[in-house]
């Protein structure tokens, strides 16, 4: 098996023992993303709206870097300390998304790093 790195400035830097993503033949596994602004590697905003976009925002850029595109994501895990925000969710991801959706996952959990509000990871499968 051959690993390829995936690496951009576009997206946050690993901030830990990690790839923002790692490339097996034809499929990208994408790291969780929070809500941090590549430049400054600060939270966006404290405002759940923000760091949703925010981290669509991560992800896109790193599909990219890897050569693909978010509707390329075949599985995508979206974290959140608060349920109550996945439907808010579902409508901004409508702005990132085409249909076919990707298969999806949302979990409620105690804490993410940083103390964001939102972390989501995903696997693509890139064209031939």
């Amino acid at each position: 098996m051959t690993k390829t790195i995936i690496q951009t400035n576009n997206a946050p830097a690993a901030i830990g023992t990690y790839s923002q993503a790692v490339k097996s033949g034809q499929t990208v596994y994408i790291s969780g993303q929070i809500p941090l602004v590549p430049e400054t590697m600060e939270f966006v905003s404290d405002d759940i709206e923000s760091q949703i976009h925010q981290v669509f925002k991560n992800l896109s850029a790193i599909t990219e870097a890897a050569g693909g595109n978010l509707n390329q994501i075949a599985k995508l895990n979206i974290f959140l300390t608060d349920l109550s925000c996945f439907p808010l969710v579902n409508q901004i991801m409508t702005e990132y998304f085409q249909t076919p959706y990707p298969a999806r996952a949302a979990v409620g959990v105690k804490e993410l790093p940083k103390a964001a509000l939102v972390e989501m990871d995903a696997i693509m499968e890139l064209l031939e």
